[in-house]
């Protein structure tokens, strides 16, 4: 969205971005960050210039609230003084959060995932930082995140580490296809990452237990569960689907308030209901751009009819990768040699927009 703006400002329009983080960590390379393959300066994104590219006013600031009735935004700045904006068009691409709260335990002793510019740190500080890294880590989560997660660990941390995957109760990856699990599996087995298909249901300083009454040593856990809706949207006066997240029609508009756009994560289509997939997210900025441009213009928005299926890419931490699409899929190091080429690009891209 920003890259279209810079591209051709809207005239006498006033642009502020909102974000917690002075620069955003590109989630596609994160995995590949965790396993050494990346420095942070090749995933990171400053977003001060891209906004000043569009134009826009950054602020450090951190979203906590949204009162659509009124049209403002109420913020948090990281010196914790808050400040009230009001808004014409608002646009909500926050994308998801890690809710711990169904694991006891989690919020005090667990390193959440999201947001992921405070994960990459606090690993950091378990890991790089500490006089020996840690020989026992269970990562929650049965996802792609998870599945990428610990193999990232497994690269970064070697194999003396004993590495576990708890995928919650459903099976590793049960939104992708069968071929895709199968892969996933042999490649977990393959790097000595044990896999446990059952719910975590607590979390303390040296264990993890599980539903079946089994108990996991761990030194570091980390919650790699699927997306939230951030808290604050529930009382916004937005309409939500039923986890709490934006519900938006064709034009990635909100379906009770004509003035708030959103895409990503966050949002739902009621029409088109997608996984959430940073793919997904990327491929709504450009329909957002317009529909937000056509707005300020009275123009009439114009429908957007994400693709049904869409290319996946899991890394495996040490230089392969798995791809699918639809049923079909395929690995190996040339699948790894195109995601990195894809996540570089797309970083490049809005360095330079």
């Amino acid at each position: 969205m920003l890259r279209a703006f810079a591209v051709a400002p809207p005239p006498n329009t006033r642009i502020t971005l909102l974000s917690p983080f002075p620069d955003l960590l590109y989630s596609g390379m994160v995995p590949g960050l965790v396993a050494g393959l990346y420095a942070p300066r090749d995933c990171a994104i400053a977003l001060e210039p891209l906004a000043a590219r569009a134009a826009a006013v950054f602020m450090l600031t951190c979203a906590t609230a949204v009162d659509a009735a009124a049209q403002c935004v109420t913020g948090t700045d990281v010196g914790g003084i808050e400040s009230v904006l009001r808004y014409d068009l608002l646009s909500i691409d926050v994308g998801g959060v890690i809710d711990p709260d169904p694991i006891a335990g989690a919020k005090e002793h667990a390193l959440l995932v999201r947001p992921i510019e405070r994960f990459v740190a606090a690993l950091r500080a378990r890991v790089d930082e500490a006089c020996a890294g840690p020989r026992d880590v269970v990562v929650i989560g049965g996802g792609a995140g998870g599945f990428e997660i610990a193999l990232a660990l497994r690269a970064r941390l070697g194999a003396s580490a004993r590495l576990h995957l708890v995928t919650g109760g459903p099976p590793l990856l049960a939104a992708h296809s069968i071929g895709v699990r199968r892969r996933a599996l042999r490649a977990l087995r393959r790097r000595g990452v044990s896999v446990h298909e059952a719910a975590c249901v607590a979390v303390d300083e040296r264990h993890v237990e599980l539903g079946t009454g089994a108990r996991i040593d761990s030194e570091l856990a980390i919650v790699a569960t699927g997306s939230a809706a951030p808290r604050w949207l529930r009382n916004s006066g937005l309409a939500l689907d039923a986890n709490g997240f934006v519900a938006t029609g064709p034009a990635l508009q909100s379906l009770s308030s004509p003035r708030v756009f959103a895409a990503g994560d966050v949002a739902t289509r009621a029409d088109a209901a997608r996984p959430r997939s940073g793919v997904y997210a990327v491929r709504a900025g450009p329909p957002l751009a317009h529909n937000l441009r056509c707005a300020l213009e009275d123009r009439p928005l114009a429908p957007y009819r994400p693709q049904t299926h869409a290319l996946n890419l899991l890394s495996c931490g040490d230089g392969h990768a798995i791809a699918s699409w639809g049923a079909w899929s395929f690995e190996g190091r040339a699948v790894w040699w195109l995601k990195d080429r894809i996540d570089r690009r797309f970083v490049a891209l809005n360095r330079a927009a």
